[in-house]
């Protein structure tokens, strides 16, 4: 289902970062990542986070400064890695890739024009957590003492199970599909300006008068990640339909229509891979020297790149009370 159809459903509300201070938010690594790295590569020059060897990792200096958001404002962040992609989702890794491949198109066409500005823009786009990424990250995370959970499958599904269980509070994502994995509430526009936006799946269903499996229902018929929805099938009638016919069987039926592969995008949803392996550990001992040597030494991120970010971490451990984790 498309971030659009799923927010036009969704309850929604602006809440401020005093409303959530002191709570633990289980962030779904990959989206929050890929968020500050686009950002990063688009305003920073590449010389800035390119090691000598030519690896790229403007995903340190995006954690760098993203992270002081949380503590600034009270908040105990734990990272929740994406494992294995299901097959279920091969559709749409395929779309992603032939987006990003147009992306690379047109970046080699902007600067064979010498369109610094496109230039940027497309280069942004190209972006993907490559490996070096993926194991700078954990490492980094590591050693500012943020807890890192490993997914079986969706990072979103896990997050939102560690929601579900009360282990976080909050979930930290971007994605609309938070919802459809049952996650209580959702923390919003983390890697935004200003205040966050909160979206609550029980005032979702008490507005629509559903269920959560009604809610999942709808998104199918619309689309999601895992199936193509059916044609002609938006949100409004989608809502309708499940009401008027109870499930998504009914509606199919009554529609003479058929989604693949239905009762497993919807066991997906309901009962996703997740572990119980992980432990979010309440002491806080950030090793900021030895973070700040990791970046600039061991990766040869440019120091002023992310100066103010270890300032503010410092900052926030020992003037904003996050020593109330220790």
């Amino acid at each position: 289902m498309g971030n659009a159809d799923l927010r036009s459903l969704a309850a929604l509300r602006e809440v401020s970062f005093d409303d959530v201070a002191g709570s633990v938010v289980a962030v779904d690594a990959h989206n929050w990542l890929y968020r500050y790295l686009t950002t990063t590569v688009k305003w920073t020059n590449s010389g800035k986070y390119t090691t000598s060897d030519g690896e790229e990792v403007a995903n340190l200096v995006g954690i760098v400064q993203g992270l002081p958001k949380f503590y600034e404002h009270d908040l105990r962040p734990v990272f929740v890695f994406d494992g294995g992609v299901t097959e279920m989702k091969d559709d749409e890794v395929a779309k992603r890739r032939a987006q990003r491949e147009k992306a690379e198109e047109r970046l080699e066409e902007a600067r064979e024009a010498g369109d610094a500005i496109e230039a940027a823009r497309m280069e942004a786009r190209t972006q993907r957590l490559t490996s070096t990424i993926q194991e700078t990250s954990r490492e980094l995370l590591a050693l500012l003492d943020v807890p890192v959970v490993e997914a079986p499958a969706e990072g979103e599904a896990q997050a939102s199970y560690m929601a579900r269980k009360g282990d976080a509070d909050y979930v930290g994502s971007e994605d609309y599909d938070t919802l459809l994995f049952g996650a209580p509430y959702t923390l919003r526009q983390l890697t935004s300006k200003g205040n966050p936006e909160l979206m609550d799946l029980d005032g979702t269903l008490e507005k629509h008068d559903i269920t959560w499996e009604q809610l999942i229902d709808i998104a199918m018929l619309c689309g999601t990640d895992f199936n193509e929805g059916v044609s002609g099938v938006g949100p409004k009638t989608a809502v309708k339909a499940v009401k008027e016919h109870g499930d998504l069987w009914g509606v199919l039926e009554d529609r003479g229509e058929h989604i693949p592969n239905a009762d497993r995008v919807r066991e997906f949803f309901v009962d996703p891979p997740v572990t119980d392996d992980y432990d979010i550990d309440s002491d806080y001992s950030p090793d900021v020297a030895a973070a700040r040597e990791y970046v600039t030494e061991t990766w040869e991120v440019d120091a002023n790149e992310v100066a103010r970010g270890f300032e503010r971490i410092e900052e926030s451990v020992t003037q904003t009370g996050l020593d109330r984790w220790t």
